[in-house]
């Protein structure tokens, strides 16, 4: 290293390999059965992210009723209205982000 060189510290990329739960203001029993139905939406569908938002919508509005919405994809940004105590970001297999929330039925 010469005198004028500049060190570049090189950032490892971290994958995980487990679900990550980035945010969720769930009850408890309700988030645990939601990162399960998403982790197998994604596991199932691994390369049509339309196709896991659908299983995981339709599961969660027969299990705790209408109207959730979802979003699973990579590299988006988003900014929501929702019902409070229905709010859920994570992440599964290291980049695929899953966005679920439930929307206010009327106002």
């Amino acid at each position: 290293m010469w005198a004028g060189e500049v060190k570049k510290d090189v950032v490892a990329l971290v994958v995980h390999t487990y679900p990550l739960c980035k945010h969720s203001d769930m009850p408890e029993e309700m988030k645990q059965e939601v990162i399960e139905t998403c982790v197998t939406a994604v596991e199932k569908y691994p390369e049509n992210y339309e196709h896991a938002a659908r299983m995981i919508k339709d599961n969660l509005d027969k299990k705790f009723g209408p109207p959730f919405q979802v979003i699973v994809g990579e590299a988006y940004a988003c900014a929501i209205t929702y019902q409070e105590k229905s709010l859920l970001y994570m992440f599964i297999g290291g980049n695929t982000a899953v966005l679920v929330w439930r929307t206010v039925a009327g106002f």
